[in-house]
C-alpha cells in the first residue's frame, strides 16, 4: 500500500517519462516525493527531523512491546496512542512534503478552509461563540499562500506542524477531563476540534495530494447541509458542537479504527519491512530471482514478478516496489526483447500485487481485522490463494509475451544437470523444509511444555544459534552486489551461491509467519516481535559477517550496524507519514458516515441504480474503488468504500438469495482499491515505471491493466465461489481447490492474452473464458441442469424440516420489517436441528410457527438460537421454503469443460505443427 502525493509525484514522474535509466538519486526523489516527502532539508534542521523521525519509530516499538506493563512506567491506552501517532504524523507531514503551488492546489488549499470555516460558524448553536473562527481560517489561508519551499522549512510551517501535533496531543494531554465531559464540549474543545480539522485536512493536501481532502470536506459539508440535500440523502443536519464531539473528541471520527490500526498494525509492518530492507533483504530476493529464473524465455520478466512477490512479503507499497526491483529488472527486460512500455508494465503488475501478498499485505488488511472482527491469521489465510494464483498468472503471462516475441532468456553461468536428477533434488529439498518444519513446531511445543518459565528465552538462543550457522555459511560466499542493469550480460549469477549469501534474511520473515500463524499473536505483537530481531540482525550482522571472513573492524562494523539501524527506523517513520495522515481523514469520513446515516440513504441509492442484481451492485462497487482510487490512495479507498458499500452488498446479496461472506466483500473491495495504482489517467505505479522505462506512462498504465485483469477478475468469482478464499474446506480439498483454480487462471491468462499453444482464434477464446469459467464456478451449471433445492409451500415447512439431514439448511424466503421499520425481503439459511418429527427439528432450531389465514408467520425464536443467528424474528411471514436436495457433484462439469479443453489444444498444435511444415518446406 503506498499512501502518497498523488498530483507531485505523477508530475516528477511525467517529466521523467521518456528519459529511461534514472540515476539513483533521481529515482530516491521520486520514491521521496510519493512515500517519505519531497522536501530536502540539510544542516541542524535535517538532522532534527530525522530524530523526531526516530522518536516516532521508538514510541512505536515501546507502544507494541511487552516492555510497559513489566516496568510498569509509559502504558499509554489505545485512544492516547492514536493521539500521539497522529502528532507525530501531522508533525512529519508539514516538515517533509512541501505543497504543491499550483493554481488548482492554491486555490483549494484557500476555499476548503474559508467554505469548512463559513459552514461551522452557520452550524454553531445560538449564542455559540464564533468569532474566533474566522481568525483560525484567516491564519490557515496566510501560512498556504506565503508558500512551501522545497529546500527549507519556513516559519509559518514550522508554527502550523507545532500547532497540528498540539492539536492531536490534546487527547493525550486532556484525556481525563474530556471523559468527563463527553459529548459536551467547552470553547476550548470547540477550538482545538475546528483547528485539529483543518490542519489535517491541509497535511492530506500536502502529503496525500488533493482527492482525499475534497472527498473528506465533501462530507463535512453534508454533515451540516443536510436538511438541504436531495430527499433521499437528506438528513436533519448536525450542529458545531455534534461535529466536534464526534470527529475530534470522541473515537468515531479521526481517532476511530483506522487511525487505530495505522498505531497499532500498520507502522510496526511497514517498520519491519524498512528494517528488512535495509539489511540487504531487498537486494538478495532481486539476486535469487534472476539467478533461479533469468534463463527461462522471458527470464528477466519472469524474475520481475517473483522477486515483486518476495519484496511484497514485506512490503506493502506500490511505488517503492516498482522503484526497488525496476531499476535492475526493467533495462533487463528490455535487454531481452521487451518494449519499454511492456517491462514497465510486468513491474507495475506484479508490485502492485505485493499489497495482496500475505503475510505483509497493505495497510487495508489490518483494517480488515477491526471492520470484520476476525484475526489476522483468518485475513491471511483468506487471502493467501487468490494472491498466489494471481501471481503464478501474471508468470505465465510473461511466458505468453515470450512466446509471440519469439524471445530468449539470459545466458545461464552454468550446465544444468538432468532434469530427473533436479527433480530429486527439489523433491530432496521440500522433504527437508518439511522435516524442519515438523522438528520446529513440534520442538517448541516442547520446550514451552518442559520450561514454562524460560521457553522465550530458550528458543531465542536457538534462534540465534541458527543465525549465527546462516551467517557463516553466507560469509564464505562473495558479498552480493546490486548490478548495473545497463552493463552487458554476460551471464546470470550462481544459484546455489546466491541462495546461501542471504538466507539469514528469512529468520525474520518467518518469526513473523511464525508469530502471527502458529502462535496466533496479535498482528501488532507479532510485528513487534519480528522487528525486534531485525534490529538484533541489523546490530549483528555486519560484525560477525566481517569476522567470519576475517576482515574485522569491530568498532567500525558496530558503528555501521548502529547507523544501518537508525537509518531503517527513520525510514520506517517516514515511510508511515501518509499512511497516518491518510487513516486520519479517512476517519473524518468514516465518522460523517454513522453520524448522518448516510450509509442506509446509499443502500436505496445502490438497489434503484441496481435494480437490485447482485452482479450489477459489485460492478457499481468496483467503478466507485476505480474512481475513488485515482486520487485516493489505497488505504483511504478502502476505508470510504468498504464503509459506504460493504454493508449494502452484504443485505441486497442476502435479499437476493446469495449469502456473501464480509470478508469476501471486505476483500473485492480491497482488490480495485489497488487496481487504481495501476489504471490511467491517475496509476502512480505506472508513472513510476514510465519514469524508470522511458516508455510512454499512460501506454504503461494500459498494458498494465491488461496484465492485471487476473485480478479484477478474481473478485468476482470469490464472491459466487467463496472456496477460493479456503472457506469451509479441509487441507484435501484447499490443495484441490488451489490445483483447479490455477489452471482456471492460466486458461483465462491465455484468453486475455490471445496466446495459448499458437495465437487464438476468436472462438478459441471464447471456449478458453468459458472453460475459465466453468472450472471456477462448476455449480452455475450444475444448478442449471439438477437444481439444489425443491421448493416446498410454506405450510409445508415442518414436512420439509422432517426430510432434511440434521446439520443441512433449509432456505426461507421471509418478509418483515428492519431496525428502521421498513419492510424488507431476504433469505435466511436455517441450520436444521435434532429431533424426531419436523416440529421438533424447528423447535431444536429456535423457531415456533402460527397459522394466519393460510400464511406462515414465525410465532416465537429462541434467543441465542441458530434461527435468531440466521437473522429469524417473530412475526415475520415465511414466503418461501427451499429444501435441499440431492444432487450429482458439481464437480462433473469439469468432464465437459476439459474435452473442450482437448479440442482447443488439439486444434491449436494442429496449427502449429503445420506452420512448422510450411516453414521447412520453405
Amino acid at each position: 500500500m503506498s499512501d502518497k502525493d498523488q498530483q507531485k509525484a505523477a508530475a516528477v514522474e511525467a517529466a521523467a517519462a521518456g528519459h529511461g535509466g534514472l540515476s539513483q538519486t533521481e529515482l530516491d526523489a521520486l520514491v521521496a516525493s510519493s512515500d517519505t516527502g519531497g522536501r530536502s532539508v540539510a544542516g541542524p534542521v535535517g538532522t532534527f527531523l530525522m530524530l523526531v523521525a526516530l522518536a516516532w519509530s521508538l514510541f512505536q516499538l515501546w507502544f507494541a512491546s511487552p516492555i510497559p506493563f513489566i516496568v510498569g512506567f509509559g502504558v499509554f491506552n489505545d485512544t492516547e496512542a492514536r493521539s500521539i501517532h497522529l502528532a507525530f504524523a501531522i508533525f512529519l507531514a508539514f516538515a517533509a512534503f512541501p505543497a504543491t503551488r499550483t493554481k488548482f492546489q492554491l486555490g483549494l488549499g484557500i476555499a476548503i478552509p474559508v467554505i469548512l470555516g463559513a459552514l461551522f460558524m452557520i452550524g454553531a448553536k445560538d449564542g455559540a461563540s464564533t468569532w474566533w473562527i474566522p481568525v483560525v481560517v484567516i491564519g490557515l489561508v496566510a501560512c498556504i499562500v506565503l508558500g512551501s519551499p522545497k529546500n527549507k522549512i519556513p516559519l509559518w510551517e514550522w508554527a502550523l506542524a507545532l500547532i497540528g501535533a498540539a492539536t492531536a496531543l490534546y487527547l493525550y494531554v486532556y484525556y481525563r477531563e474530556i471523559s468527563g465531559r463527553v459529548g459536551a464540549p467547552v470553547t476550548q474543545d470547540f477550538v482545538v476540534s475546528v483547528i485539529g480539522i483543518l490542519v489535517l485536512l491541509e497535511a492530506t493536501r500536502r502529503a496525500l495530494g488533493p482527492a482525499l481532502m475534497i472527498v473528506a470536506s465533501v462530507f463535512l459539508m453534508y454533515t451540516v447541509l443536510g436538511p438541504y440535500m436531495p430527499g433521499i440523502i437528506a438528513h436533519k443536519g448536525n450542529n458545531l458542537s455534534e461535529i466536534v464531539n464526534h470527529q475530534w473528541i470522541t473515537t468515531e471520527g479521526v481517532f476511530g479504527i483506522a487511525l487505530g490500526v495505522s498505531t497499532s498494525f500498520v507502522f510496526l509492518f511497514v517498520l519491519f519491512g524498512s528494517l528488512l530492507d535495509r539489511a540487504g533483504a531487498g537486494n538478495y530476493f532481486i539476486q535469487v530471482a534472476f539467478s533461479l529464473m533469468g534463463h527461462m524465455k522471458g527470464g528477466p520478466a519472469k524474475a520481475a514478478v517473483v522477486s515483486s512477490a518476495m519484496t511484497g512479503l514485506i512490503s506493502g507499497s506500490s511505488i517503492a516496489n516498482v522503484v526497488t526491483t525496476g531499476t535492475f529488472t526493467i533495462p533487463l527486460m528490455k535487454k531481452v526483447g521487451f518494449s519499454s512500455e511492456k517491462a514497465g508494465a510486468v513491474e507495475v503488475a506484479s508490485s502492485v500485487n505485493g499489497q495482496i501478498m500475505p503475510p505483509v499485505m497493505g495497510a487495508a488488511a489490518f483494517l480488515m481485522v477491526e471492520y470484520v472482527g476476525i484475526p489476522y491469521f483468518d485475513v491471511v489465510k483468506h487471502a493467501f490463494l487468490p494472491a498466489v494464483i494471481s501471481y503464478i498468472a501474471l508468470v505465465y503471462i510473461v511466458h505468453l509475451e515470450a512466446l509471440k516475441a519469439g524471445m530468449e532468456g539470459l545466458p545461464r553461468a552454468y550446465t544444468p544437470k538432468p532434469i530427473v536428477q533436479r527433480l530429486i533434488g527439489i523433491a530432496f529439498i521440500v522433504a527437508m523444509i518439511c522435516f524442519l518444519s515438523f522438528a520446529v513446531y513440534y520442538g517448541m511445543g516442547w520446550i514451552r511444555t518442559v520450561f514454562p518459565a524460560t521457553a522465550g528465552y530458550i528458543i531465542f538462543v536457538a534462534l540465534s544459534a541458527v543465525y549465527i550457522a546462516l551467517l557463516r555459511v553466507a560469509s564464505k560466499e562473495a558479498p552480493l552486489k546490486l548490478d548495473d542493469p545497463n552493463a552487458p550480460v554476460t551471464a546470470l549469477p550462481l544459484p546455489g551461491p546466491t541462495i546461501r549469501s542471504g538466507l539469514h534474511y528469512i529468520l525474520p520473515v518467518v518469526v513473523l509467519v511464525w508469530a502471527l500463524m502458529v502462535d496466533r499473536l496479535s498482528p501488532g505483537l507479532s510485528a513487534f516481535w519480528a522487528a525486534a530481531y531485525m534490529v538484533f540482525i541489523l546490530l549483528t550482522q555486519r560484525p560477525l559477517m566481517q569476522m567470519f571472513r576475517g576482515e574485522s573492524r569491530l568498532a567500525a562494523d558496530i558503528r555501521d550496524g548502529v547507523m544501518d539501524l537508525i537509518d531503517g527506523l527513520v525510514t520506517g517513520a517516514r515511510n508511515m507519514i501518509g499512511i497516518g495522515i491518510a487513516t486520519a481523514t479517512a476517519g473524518i469520513i468514516v465518522g460523517a458516515v454513522s453520524q448522518t446515516g448516510v450509509g442506509s440513504a446509499l443502500a436505496d441509492v445502490v438497489e434503484v441504480l441496481s435494480g437490485g442484481n447482485i452482479m450489477a451492485i459489485l460492478m457499481l462497487t468496483a467503478v466507485l474503488s476505480l474512481i475513488l482510487g485515482m486520487g485516493l490512495p489505497t488505504t483511504a479507498n478502502y476505508i470510504v468504500v468498504s464503509a459506504l458499500l460493504a454493508p449494502v452488498i452484504v443485505t441486497l446479496g442476502q435479499q437476493n438469495g446469495l449469502i456473501v461472506p464480509l470478508i469476501a466483500v471486505h476483500l473485492f473491495v480491497f482488490y480495485f482499491g489497488i487496481m487504481a495504482d495501476v489504471t490511467p489517467p491517475v496509476g502512480l505505479a505506472s508513472f513510476a515505471a514510465a519514469a524508470v522505462s522511458g516508455g510512454d506512462p499512460i501506454k504503461t498504465g494500459v498494458i498494465a491493466f491488461f496484465y492485471s485483469l487476473r485480478t479484477a477478475a478474481l473478485p468476482f468469482l470469490f464472491i459466487f465461489n467463496t472456496e477460493l478464499l479456503l472457506m469451509n474446506v479441509n487441507w484435501a480439498q484447499g490443495i484441490f481447490v488451489f490445483v483447479i483454480a490455477t489452471v482456471a487462471m492460466l486458461l483465462f491468462a491465455a484468453a486475455t492474452q490471445g496466446w495459448f499453444l499458437a495465437k487464438n482464434k476468436v472462438y478459441e477464446t471464447i471456449a478458453l473464458l468459458l472453460i475459465a469459467f466453468t472450472l471456477f464456478r462448476p455449480g452455475f451449471w450444475m444448478d442449471m441442469v439438477f437444481p439444489p433445492y425443491s421448493e416446498e409451500a410454506p405450510a409445508q415447512i415442518a414436512a420439509a424440516a422432517a426430510d432434511t439431514q440434521p446439520g443441512d439448511e433449509l432456505r426461507l424466503r421471509v418478509s418483515g420489517v428492519n431496525d428502521l421499520g421498513d419492510p424488507i425481503q431476504f433469505v435466511a439459511l436455517l441450520p436444521i436441528g435434532e429431533g424426531a418429527t419436523g416440529e421438533e427439528k424447528l423447535e431444536s432450531a429456535g423457531l415456533v410457527f402460527r397459522t394466519e389465514d393460510d400464511k406462515m408467520f414465525i410465532d416465537d425464536v429462541s434467543f441465542g438460537s441458530p434461527a435468531s443467528d440466521a437473522g429469524l424474528d417473530w412475526d415475520q411471514e415465511v414466503l418461501r421454503v427451499l429444501k435441499p436436495v440431492s444432487v450429482p457433484s458439481k464437480y462433473l462439469m469439469f468432464i465437459p469443460a476439459l474435452l473442450l479443453l482437448a479440442l482447443v489444444v488439439f486444434l491449436q498444435r494442429g496449427r502449429n505443427t503445420r506452420a512448422v511444415g510450411r516453414r521447412a518446406a520453405a
